[in-house]
């Protein structure tokens, strides 16, 4: 691989970032867009039943069907935008990962079979293409319910802020929980691949020697050991995603029941009642959905690195 390849794998970041720049953009006008709901339930609540306005009622509904269509446009528009720069990336980047691969044997040992940093693109193309990345553009944004919520009451702020420390106390254990069993079952997968690949290439010889049996169990345990790093992952990322989900339902049930308490107090209005269990919902979905594509931002950051590693040292 020549010289000019190492300065192409910069430039696919560099390539993007406008890209990111537009997707940061765009979730800034979508979360925005994510406070109609609430502020309709709040003035449907304190304007429109109190007074029954019947032009009023059909007023703010126009409005916020207006605001969800363009809420639903940008968020369109959002999720075409991380497809095509998971395609630009993959475009970028496959003919230096294929070429880099027939160069590797030349150079070292290869795991597996060898395959490997094509998948790892394929991997971290899906990723950009998913649902994670917007979460990850959604997350800078809860400060802004925060604020809101805390503007609302300041009981109805500390109970959402201490719903969210927990959601990130969620996330930093996913994070930490999934890391190494990630990278683990990768491991276990290039050495059940090399066998099976290895097995293909030589069958012949394998069942004139009678080997086939060892080799089958060999492989069995290799793709064991993978089944059970694997299945640790998913468990991992599924039960925090699931106590997350939980967590942020029992979240908006206390945040109403606090609103209700003020309400009969006299400190606020059933439209702040409603309109914070909305936004509290709202605040914490980032990082439930944050939490639930956790597994695949850990595998594409660690095949990102692998590739890093892969094209570095085939390029010297």
């Amino acid at each position: 691989m020549t010289s000019s390849s190492k300065k192409q794998h910069p430039s696919v970041i560099a390539s993007c970032r406008g890209a990111f720049l537009g997707v940061a953009l765009l979730s800034g006008l979508i979360n925005v867009l994510y406070l109609s709901g609430s502020i309709f339930m709040m003035e449907v609540y304190d304007r429109v039943l109190p007074s029954r306005s019947i032009p009023t009622l059909i007023g703010l509904s126009l409005i916020i069907v207006v605001l969800y269509l363009f809420q639903g446009l940008f968020d369109t528009i959002r999720g075409r935008i991380l497809a095509r720069v998971g395609a630009a990336v993959d475009e970028d980047l496959s003919q230096q990962v294929f070429q880099s691969q027939l160069i590797a044997p030349l150079k070292k040992r290869t795991e597996g079979d060898g395959q490997q940093p094509l998948r790892d693109l394929d991997q971290i193309r899906a990723f950009l293409a998913g649902g994670g990345p917007s979460a990850l553009f959604d997350l800078p944004w809860m400060p802004l319910y925060l604020f809101i919520c805390f503007a609302f009451h300041p009981w109805i702020g500390l109970v959402t802020l201490a719903g969210a420390t927990c959601l990130i106390i969620l996330t930093l254990l996913t994070e930490m929980l999934t890391r190494n069993a990630s990278k683990a079952a990768v491991s276990a997968a290039l050495l059940r691949n090399g066998i099976s690949e290895g097995a293909r290439r030589n069958a012949e010889v394998v069942h004139a020697m009678g080997m086939a049996q060892r080799i089958g169990s060999r492989w069995g345990e290799a793709n064991a050991q993978y089944l059970t790093h694997q299945q640790r992952t998913s468990d991992v990322a599924g039960g925090l995603g699931a106590m997350s989900k939980v967590l942020r339902m029992l979240l908006q049930s206390a945040v109403l029941g606090v609103g209700a308490y003020l309400v009969i107090d006299g400190q606020a209005t059933g439209g702040i009642m409603i309109a914070s269990s909305i936004l509290t919902s709202r605040a914490l979905a980032p990082v439930e959905l944050a939490i639930a594509n956790w597994k695949g931002f850990v595998g594409s950051r660690q095949s990102w690195r692998r590739l890093k590693d892969q094209l570095s040292t085939t390029a010297r």
